[in-house]
């Protein structure tokens, strides 16, 4: 019996044995069989693509290529940026500088103009031989105020003579020209609307005038009339007629 037990036992294990084996071997080849398939799939993808006409070492070939011209653009990107930075910091710094040059020169016409009267009268007063001594317009311009029908004229006074006294008179002024189809003249008290009715001098050497005329609507301007007049009696008086011409704005 117990020959018998231990035969029945021992063949009661062997199939165990057996069994387990035999599970190893279909995972085994189930792992095979999977790897297999899953290879001859990647081999047909990469046929089929080869047969649609994809290169692989095309592709990356292209791709290097791509990816080049990409740093490529990149760089010159930021060169272009950092041009355009100089480019802004020279346009500032030129629009100052014409600023700049704008303001001296404008100081350097103000100077100059300045200066040219100063002239005017010095050869007025180094001239030897002047039969007498008086005034005389040295400069006269007109110039348009922004609002409409209102002008200024500026006017500039010098001596004609030697300086040893003071000169000191009146200054008329008038406006010629055409009204309604008919010849008009304007003093100064209807171009300043009743508030001057002559302008008053009293210098040693010139003196300048800045007088705002307000002109009527409908009214010409051909010319105008400035009469100067001295408190010495021995002074013959002036009269001088400027063509009305207004200048350019600056």
């Amino acid at each position: 019996m117990r020959l018998i037990k231990a035969i029945f036992g021992k063949d009661e294990a062997i199939p165990q044995v057996v069994h387990r084996g035999s599970r190893v071997r279909r995972a085994l080849i189930g792992l095979a069989v999977t790897l297999i398939a899953a290879f001859g799939i990647y081999v047909v993808y990469e046929l089929g693509r080869y047969n649609a006409g994809y290169d692989r070492q095309a592709v990356a070939q292209q791709r290097t290529e791509l990816e080049v011209k990409i740093e490529h653009m990149e760089s010159e990107n930021r060169e272009l940026r950092t041009k355009l930075a100089e480019l802004d910091t020279i346009r500032l710094g030129r629009a100052r500088e014409q600023s700049e040059v704008a303001r001296a020169m404008g100081d350097l016409q103000a100077q100059v103009a300045k200066q040219s009267q100063e002239l005017a009268f010095y050869r007025g007063v180094v001239a030897q031989g002047a039969a007498s001594v008086g005034v005389k317009v040295e400069e006269l311009r007109i110039s348009a105020s922004p609002q409409p029908g209102v002008f200024v004229v500026h006017m500039a006074l010098v001596r004609s003579g030697r300086a040893e006294t003071l000169a000191a008179g009146t200054v008329q002024l008038s406006v010629d020209g055409d009204f309604a189809g008919g010849d008009k003249t304007l003093d100064l008290a209807t171009l300043s609307g009743g508030r001057q009715h002559d302008l008053r001098y009293d210098f040693r050497y010139f003196q300048d005038f800045d007088q705002e005329v307000t002109l009527p609507a409908g009214f010409k301007p051909a010319h105008l009339v400035v009469e100067v007049q001295s408190n010495r009696h021995d002074v013959t008086p002036l009269s001088q007629t400027f063509l009305w011409s207004v200048e350019a704005a600056p």
